[in-house]
C-alpha cells in the first residue's frame, strides 16, 4: 500500500499541488468487484482545500487516473455501519449516498479517522459520524504507513491557524489607517516593525520603573523567612516531646504484646492437651473388653467390637507435629500396641477354635449320616436305594450365621494386623476345603448311584464299597497332621448291559457308545438322567453362591463388579497360603487383589467340584452318548445364569470350563455317528429297506428337538444337524451304489422319502434346504424306478410301433404307413391278438410281486409305486392308441383291452395282495 500511495502522490496529486493524507482500497457494495482507491487530500496553497478523490486504474492497467473528486465540506454523514464489530463496509453521504466496502477494517478505520481529523481542523461545519467507535474519534488510530501522513498533517495544521473575528477586525482597522498597506506591503511591514520596537522599549522602561516595588517585595520575603525559622524551632521542640511520648507508648505496646502472646500460648497448650486427652484416652470398659471380653456371646462380641473400633480410632488419630516426641504420647501408643497385639492374638486363637469346632461337628454329622453304607451285614442294594433318595448337599447356613457375628472383628483384624488375618484366611480355606471335599464327593457318589441304579429293563450296575475312615484322623489332620481329609473313594465298575434284541441286529447303531447299547435305553432313562444332572447343578449353584457371599462378608473382600479377564485356567495354584500372584505377605490388598482373593479362595475351597463334574459327565456319556445333549443344554443354562449374576465369579468360571468338556463330548458324539455311518455294512442276502442310520437320525432329531427347545445353545445343534444330514445323504448314496439285492433307485427312494417325512414332521428351520433336496431325490428316483421296472409290458406291440415311428421319421406320411408290407393292418392285428386282457393282467400281477419284493414294509410305498406304474402303463396305452388313429385311420382296429380294464386289473391285483 505504501508503494501505491507514493505512486499516486507522484503521478496524480503532486502535479495538482495536493498532498495525499490517507488512502483506502474499496469497491462498490453489492456489485461486481472492481477495486478503486478513495484518497483524502489537502492543497498546498492557502487557503487549504480538503477533497475526497476517487482514483482507479486505467483499462490497460498501466497507470492510475483521477475519476471523481468531492469537496470535504460537501460531506454530510460518515456511516461506519457498526461501532462494536469489525466491519469493512461504510457509507459516505455527499449529494447522494455512496456505499463502499474496504479491503480491510483497519484501512476503513484509518480513513475515517483521517476524515474526522480534517473535519476538526479545517471545517466549521461539522460532519456527522454515526456507528463509529468513540475511541476512534477521540484518538487518531492511523497505523504503519499512514502514521507519517497523519504526522505531516499535524505539522501543516501547526503552520497555520485561522484568525478569529476580533483579530480580523483589528487587522482591518490597522490597514485602514495606512494608505499603502495593500499597495506597498514591504513599507507597511517596516512601519509595523518600527512600532513594535517602540512598544518593546516602553515595556522595558516600565519594568525599570517598578524596581522600588521589587525591593519592598524582597524585604517582605526576608521577614517571612524569619517567621518561618521561628516556627521551625517551635516544631522541633514539639517533635522532641512527641518522641518521648512515642517511646513510652512503644514500651506499653510491647508489654501488651507479651501478655497477649502468653495468653495465646496458654490457650493453644490447653487445646493440645484437650486434643490428646480426648483422642488418645481409651475407656476402662473398652480396655477390659479387649483383655477379658467374652467372644462366645453376642453381647460380648458387640462389646469387643466397640472396644476394638475405639482402640483403632485412638491408634489412627492424626497427631500434630511434635506430639510423637512427647514421652506420655509414646507410652500411650505403646500401651495401645500391646492391647492390639493381645486382643488380635486372643481373637485369632478363638476363631481358629471356632473353625475346628464347627468343622468337627459338621464332619461327625456327615459320618453319622453315611455310616450305614459300610455297616457289615447290610444289603448293599437296599442301602443304596435308601441313600439315593437324598441327593442334596448339606446346608452351611448355621455355620455361616455363627461366624458372621465376627465379621466386624475380622475387618478390624484385617486393618490392624494383616498377618494374623492372612493366617485365619488360610486356616479357614484348609478346613473348608477338606469338609467340602468330603461332602461333594459323597454327593457325587449318590448321583452316580442314582444314575447307574436299576433301569426300566432291569439292568443293574454294581458299586464298590466305601473305604471306612475315622473322624479321629480328620480332626488330627486339622492340628498339623500331614494327612489330608480323606473322602470316600468309591468308584463304579464297568457297565455291562444285556442286549434286548428287540431292534434290528444287522444295523450299526449310531447310539452305541461304550459298553451300553442305546437300544436298551428309553425316554424314561434319559429323563431320569436329565433330572439327576439338573439336580446336581441346582444343588451346587446355591452352595457356591452362599459360600462366596459369606467369604465376601466375613473376610470383608470386594465382590466382583465388572468382567475380569482372568479365568480359572489362568489362576495360579494357591500353595502355601499365597492368595494372589501379586500378593505381598502382611500388606493389605487392593480392590483388584481382593477380587482375585475371592475367586482364588473359592478355587481352593471347591477344588474338587470341577474334577467331580467332569467324572459325572464322563459317566453320563458312557451310559448314553445322547446324554451329552441334556448336559449341554443344562450346563449352558446354568453358565448363562451364573454369568448374569457375576461373569468373573468362581461358579461362572468353573461351569464355563466344564461346559467346554460337555461341548467336546457333544462334538465327539456327532463325529462318532458320522464315522459309523461311513463304516456301515449292508447284508448282501436281504433287501435294504430303511437304513439304520436314517432311522436313528430321526430318533436323534426328535430327541434333540425336545431337549433344545428354547435352549441357549441352539446354534450348536443346528451345526450338528448340518453335519449329520450331509453325512446321511452321502452314506445313503454309498449304500445304494453298493446294494446288490435291492435296486439302487429303491434304496434312494425309500430312504429319502423317510428323511423328507422326518424333516417335514419336525420342522427344523436350519434344514429347509435339505428337506427340499430330499424331496427332489425321492421324486427323481421314484420316477426312475417306475420307468425301469415297468419297462415294456407289451413288448411285441412296442417293437411294432417303434418301427412305425421309424418309418414316419424317415419321411413316410402317417396315413401311408399301412401300405408298408411289414406294418400293414394285418400285421398290426396279429400283434394285438397276442396281448389279450388275460395276458395283460397276468403280466401286471407278476410286476406287482416283483415290486413287492423290492420294497420294505416300514416305509409303505408299495401303493404309491404301484399307482405311478399304473399311470405310466396308461400313458403307453394312450400313445399306442394315438398311433393307430393317425397311421391306420378308418381301419376299426383297437386294443383287446381298454383303459378301464387296466384300472380294474391294477385295482384287483392291489386288493388281492
Amino acid at each position: 500500500m505504501t508503494a501505491i500511495k507514493h505512486a499516486l502522490q507522484r503521478d496524480i496529486f503532486t502535479p495538482n499541488d495536493e498532498r495525499l493524507l490517507s488512502i483506502v482500497n474499496v469497491c462498490k457494495a453489492g456489485k461486481k468487484k472492481r477495486n478503486c482507491f478513495l484518497c483524502a487530500t489537502v492543497t498546498t496553497e492557502r487557503p487549504v482545500q480538503v477533497n475526497v478523490v476517487k482514483v482507479k486504474k486505467s483499462d490497460k492497467g498501466d497507470f492510475y487516473k483521477r475519476q471523481t473528486a468531492w469537496a470535504l465540506r460537501d460531506l454530510a454523514v460518515v456511516d461506519a455501519k457498526d461501532a462494536v464489530k469489525e466491519n469493512p463496509e461504510f457509507d459516505l453521504h455527499f449529494d447522494k449516498v455512496y456505499k463502499w466496502v474496504a479491503s480491510s477494517a483497519v484501512e476503513k478505520n484509518t480513513f475515517i479517522s483521517c476524515i474526522w481529523k480534517l473535519n476538526q481542523r479545517y471545517l466549521r461545519k461539522k460532519i456527522d459520524f454515526i456507528n463509529v467507535s468513540s475511541q476512534l474519534l477521540e484518538e487518531s488510530v492511523p497505523s504503519g504507513e499512514n502514521q507519517s501522513v497523519a504526522g505531516g498533517d499535524e505539522e501543516a495544521v501547526d503552520e497555520y491557524q485561522e484568525l478569529n473575528a476580533r483579530e480580523e477586525q483589528d487587522i482591518e482597522i490597522m490597514m485602514e489607517g495606512c494608505e499603502y498597506a495593500i499597495s506597498n506591503a514591504e513599507a507597511f511591514a517596516e512601519k509595523l516593525s518600527r512600532e513594535l520596537q517602540v512598544l518593546d522599549g516602553a515595556n522595558i522602561q516600565s519594568i525599570m520603573a517598578s524596581e522600588k516595588q521589587v525591593n519592598i517585595l524582597m524585604k517582605l520575603l526576608d521577614e517571612a523567612l524569619k517567621e518561618v525559622d521561628q516556627i521551625e524551632i517551635k516544631l522541633s521542640s514539639y517533635e522532641e516531646m512527641l518522641q518521648s511520648v512515642k517511646e513510652q507508648m512503644d514500651q506499653i505496646s510491647e508489654s501488651n504484646y507479651l501478655i497477649h502472646l502468653s495468653y495465646t500460648n496458654n490457650v493453644k497448650l490447653l487445646s493440645e492437651i484437650e486434643f490428646l486427652v480426648n483422642h488418645m484416652d481409651l475407656a476402662k470398659g473398652h480396655i477390659k473388653a479387649l483383655q477379658e471380653g467374652d467372644l462366645t456371646s453376642s453381647r460380648g462380641i458387640e462389646a469387643c467390637t466397640n472396644a476394638a473400633d475405639a482402640l483403632l480410632q485412638c491408634m489412627n488419630v492424626a497427631l500434630h507435629p511434635g506430639h510423637d516426641m512427647l514421652h506420655a504420647v509414646k507410652q500411650q501408643q505403646q500401651r495401645f500396641s500391646d492391647l492390639r497385639e493381645q486382643f488380635a492374638r486372643r481373637l485369632t486363637n478363638h476363631l481358629n477354635s471356632v473353625f475346628v469346632q464347627q468343622f468337627t461337628q459338621t464332619l461327625l454329622q456327615l459320618y453319622n449320616k453315611s455310616s450305614y453304607l459300610s455297616v457289615p451285614g447290610h444289603d448293599q442294594s437296599s442301602t443304596l436305594a435308601q441313600h439315593s433318595v437324598e441327593l442334596t448337599l448339606p446346608n452351611h447356613h448355621p455355620f455361616h450365621r455363627d461366624l458372621l457375628r465376627y465379621a466386624k472383628l475380622m475387618e478390624w483384624l484385617k486393618n490392624t494386623d494383616y498377618g494374623k488375618y492372612e493366617g485365619l484366611t488360610k486356616n479357614y480355606m484348609d478346613y473348608l476345603s477338606r469338609l467340602y471335599e468330603r461332602e461333594i464327593k459323597d454327593f457325587f457318589e449318590v448321583a452316580k448311584i442314582k444314575m447307574t441304579g436299576t433301569t426300566k429293563e432291569g439292568k443293574k450296575f454294581a458299586t464298590l464299597p466305601r473305604k471306612e475312615s475315622a473322624v479321629k484322623q480328620e480332626t488330627e489332620s486339622l492340628h498339623g497332621s500331614s494327612g489330608k481329609l480323606t473322602g470316600s473313594t468309591s468308584s463304579l465298575n464297568k457297565l455291562s448291559v444285556q442286549s434286548s434284541g428287540n431292534r434290528r441286529s444287522q444295523s450299526s447303531s449310531l447310539l452305541d457308545m461304550g459298553n451300553m447299547s442305546a437300544s436298551d435305553l428309553d425316554v424314561a432313562d434319559r429323563t431320569k438322567f436329565d433330572k439327576i444332572f439338573e439336580q446336581v447343578l441346582s444343588e451346587l449353584e446355591p452352595l457356591c453362591l452362599a459360600e462366596q457371599d459369606f467369604i465376601s462378608k466375613f473376610f470383608k473382600l470386594q465382590q466382583h463388579q465388572s468382567i475380569s479377564g482372568t479365568t480359572t485356567n489362568e489362576t495360579e495354584e494357591m500353595d502355601g497360603g499365597n492368595l494372589s500372584r501379586s500378593y505381598i505377605p502382611g500388606v493389605p490388598q487392593t480392590v483388584s487383589s481382593e477380587k482375585d482373593m475371592i475367586r482364588q479362595m473359592m478355587t481352593k475351597i471347591f477344588r474338587c467340584i470341577e474334577p467331580e463334574l467332569n467324572n459325572l459327565i464322563a459317566l453320563g456319556d458312557k451310559i448314553d452318548s445322547f446324554n451329552s445333549l441334556y448336559m449341554l443344554v443344562k450346563m449352558s443354562h446354568h453358565v448363562w445364569t451364573a454369568q448374569n449374576v457375576d461373569p468373573a465369579s468362581f461358579l461362572s468360571t468353573t461351569l464355563g470350563n466344564v461346559l467346554v468338556t460337555v461341548k467336546r463330548n457333544f462334538d465327539k458324539c456327532i463325529s462318532n455317528q458320522m464315522k459309523q455311518m461311513d463304516e456301515v455294512k449292508i447284508s448282501k442276502k436281504s433287501k435294504v429297506g430303511i437304513l439304520p442310520f436314517v432311522a436313528e437320525f430321526e430318533e436323534f432329531a426328535a430327541l434333540a428337538e425336545s431337549i433344545f427347545k428354547n435352549a441357549e445353545r441352539r446354534g450348536d445343534l443346528d451345526k450338528a444337524y448340518t453335519k449329520l444330514i450331509r453325512a446321511v445323504f452321502i452314506s445313503v448314496e454309498k449304500v445304494a451304489n453298493e446294494s446288490q439285492k435291492t435296486p439302487r433307485d429303491v434304496v434312494m427312494m425309500e430312504n429319502f422319502h423317510h428323511i423328507f417325512a422326518t424333516l417335514s414332521r419336525l420342522k427344523i428351520s436350519c434344514l429347509e434346504a435339505e428337506k427340499k433336496e430330499a424331496k427332489l431325490k425321492y421324486t427323481e428316483h421314484l420316477q426312475s424306478y417306475v420307468v425301469y421296472s415297468l419297462g415294456q409290458p407289451l413288448e411285441k406291440l412296442n417293437h411294432f410301433f417303434e418301427g412305425v415311428e421309424a418309418r414316419v421319421a424317415q419321411g413316410i406320411r402317417e396315413e401311408e404307413v399301412s401300405y408298408q408290407l411289414a406294418f400293414n393292418k394285418q400285421e398290426l392285428r396279429k400283434v394285438i391278438k397276442e396281448y389279450p386282457g388275460k395276458e395283460v393282467k397276468k403280466g401286471l400281477d407278476n410286476l406287482y410281486k416283483k415290486v413287492d419284493k423290492h420294497l420294505c414294509e416300514e416305509e409303505n410305498l408299495l401303493q404309491v409305486v404301484w399307482h405311478s406304474m399304473q399311470d405310466e402303463f396308461i400313458r403307453q396305452y394312450k400313445h399306442f392308441e394315438g398311433l393307430i388313429a393317425r397311421c391306420y385311420p378308418g381301419s376299426g382296429i383297437t386294443m383287446e383291452f381298454t383303459i378301464q380294464d387296466i384300472l380294474d386289473y391294477c385295482s384287483s391285483i392291489a386288493q388281492s395282495h
